[in-house]
């Protein structure tokens, strides 16, 4: 059993070891395809309006979140890499160039955030929730269970991250798993194919839900996760 930090994230010698065999992540759908350059990353458009995810996120958080929260992480990390190598490297590559060292964290800290960000927006979508279907739903059956038992660990393990950070459905090792990363940490970083994230940064749900991080996660598992683009990612 890998060893695991709180909230049920394995812990990063873990996912070292797990990069080795892992599929290499297809970007084309997040508009982060290698061949766009650091130095010309820009804050990719909301897929919806501001207001399209109420009542369970208000046009209010969506204006802070990405028109600011969002926005700065793109602005620090071009002002970051500017004058490095990095500049000559696109996202995914400085993320993983950067994971892990502490004399460069305040870059990978800013481009994860980049990446988790555009990558949140994209795992929701008006109308979504319920339950899962085409290939992803006989996935979720077949490595949890059911989906009752995948929802309540997708909940548990997202509510349980002390402090900030984000909840997770991944492919590790051929088998679709729950876990939540601390911070800025990404699963891209070590070669892990994420699904779907949940944003559990203060700055995500605090204007709506106050401290009631479970509420806002129940509504996104309920009513907002885009089904069609975790089946997307599963597939490609």
């Amino acid at each position: 059993m890998a060893n695991k930090d709180q909230g049920g994230m394995p812990r990063r010698d873990f996912l070292l070891t797990a990069a080795a065999g892992a599929a290499a992540l297809s970007l084309g759908g997040l508009g982060l395809a290698k061949s766009a350059q650091a130095s010309h990353i820009k804050k990719p458009p909301l897929p919806y309006a501001e207001n399209a995810l109420e009542p369970y996120i208000s046009a209010r958080t969506i204006k802070y979140h990405y028109g600011k929260h969002h926005l700065g992480y793109v602005k620090k990390t071009n002002k970051a890499i500017k004058g490095t190598p990095y500049e000559k490297m696109d996202l995914v590559q400085i993320i993983r160039a950067t994971a892990g060292k502490r004399d460069e964290a305040h870059i990978f800290n800013n481009a994860a955030q980049v990446w988790n960000h555009t990558f949140y927006w994209l795992s929701m979508r008006p109308g979504g929730g319920g339950k899962p279907m085409g290939e992803l739903a006989g996935r979720i059956n077949q490595d949890f269970g059911s989906y009752q038992n995948f929802a309540q660990a997708l909940l548990k393990t997202s509510k349980g991250r002390f402090g900030s950070g984000w909840g997770w459905l991944v492919l590790m090792d051929g088998k679709l798993r729950v876990i939540s990363t601390p911070n800025a940490e990404t699963p891209i970083a070590y070669n892990v194919k994420p699904l779907l994230t949940l944003d559990v940064w203060e700055h995500a749900y605090y204007l709506d839900y106050q401290n009631r991080r479970g509420d806002y996660l129940k509504n996104i598992i309920k009513h907002l996760i885009n089904w069609e683009f975790a089946n997307k990612n599963l597939l490609e």
